[in-house]
């Protein structure tokens, strides 16, 4: 997958500081240069206030030192992967860190939280230069037109992953800024994951943010060469557990369920559907419309070979 977006944000910062188009231009010296990164390069730890809060992914917007710890322990484009020390990280390992963070963090999603582990994530297999490979899927848009016990199955796992961002062992809330289609793909084997993760943010229920301790001196160095650090974040407490769901509600399960199904189990589907996709509707009441529609959907689900990903263990699982 080609990251055209970098190319734009390093032509943007070239012509930002040349006031000239500077095609030759080479972006890690540059960025060398700034003054703004002298702390980085001198620090050992990826804490907020060295980079890090301001920057623009929404996977950083609410930092805590926990998920910054995991981020370089689990970093995989250096040698010496496992540590939370930075000392083995070179310059431009600590720049290529940040810029990525800053640009697109789905590939350092992918390897801080793998599908190895149980994340609804694809596999990371690796990255060169602004590309990075990861493991094919179909995009969620192909099956808008499946049969009805495929359409099921596909939103039935769609709920269980956004049930797992919000709740899961290690206390990360995780919430979509926005959704499409494109976002979500199907393995072979029937299998929903993320496909793309680049809009998804993070806040830590264990440990909470460091938005309390920041100042107007903790601004995004990338934006800063570009925009003169013109930074202002809503606070982390605003965001809401519904707010994923919801934006499935509106955008994606009406077009995967929608007059696919015999009355009555189409109407008390479509009135799951009218309560959850409102942004007026409380937590309580869109958890509980979708834990709803999550009833009515397993009952639809069938247990043969096309859905291989669960079978057979469907046949002997009450899980499934």
């Amino acid at each position: 997958l080609l990251l055209s977006v970098h190319d734009l944000n390093a032509q943007s910062i070239c012509n930002s500081t040349y006031r000239m188009l500077c095609f030759t231009c080479k972006i890690i010296q540059l960025l060398e240069d700034a003054e703004s990164l002298k702390r980085i390069f001198e620090g050992s730890f990826l804490v907020s206030n060295l980079g890090v809060w301001g920057l623009p992914s929404p996977f950083l917007r609410c930092p805590s030192q926990r998920l910054l710890d995991r981020v370089v322990r689990r970093y995989a484009e250096v040698t010496d992967a496992g540590s939370i020390f930075m000392d083995h990280f070179t310059d431009r390992d600590k720049l290529r860190l940040l810029y990525t963070l800053a640009v697109n963090a789905h590939p350092i999603i992918l390897q801080i939280f793998p599908g190895a582990e149980g994340w609804p994530l694809p596999k990371y297999l690796g990255s060169c230069g602004r590309f990075f490979i990861s493991t094919s899927t179909r995009p969620l848009q192909e099956f808008f037109s499946a049969p009805p016990e495929q359409a099921a199955d596909l939103a039935y796992q769609l709920l269980e992953v956004l049930e797992s961002l919000r709740s899961n062992d290690l206390n990360y809330f995780f919430y979509f800024t926005h959704v499409d289609a494109d976002m979500f793909g199907i393995f072979d084997n029937g299998h929903l994951f993320i496909r793309d993760a680049s809009a998804l943010g993070i806040i830590d229920k264990q440990e909470g943010s460091q938005a309390a301790a920041r100042t107007g001196d903790n601004e995004d160095i990338f934006s800063c060469l570009v925009s003169g650090c013109q930074v202002q974040l809503s606070s982390c407490d605003t965001v809401p557990e519904k707010q994923s769901l919801v934006l499935v509600c509106q955008q994606l399960l009406p077009q995967l369920l929608q007059g696919k199904f015999p009355s009555p189990v189409q109407e008390e589907i479509d009135s799951a559907l009218s309560l959850c996709n409102k942004d007026a509707s409380t937590d309580m009441e869109v958890l509980g419309a979708t834990s709803r529609l999550k009833d009515i959907l397993r009952l639809l689900r069938t247990c043969d070979p096309r859905f291989a990903y669960r079978y057979p263990d469907c046949k002997y699982n009450d899980r499934f």
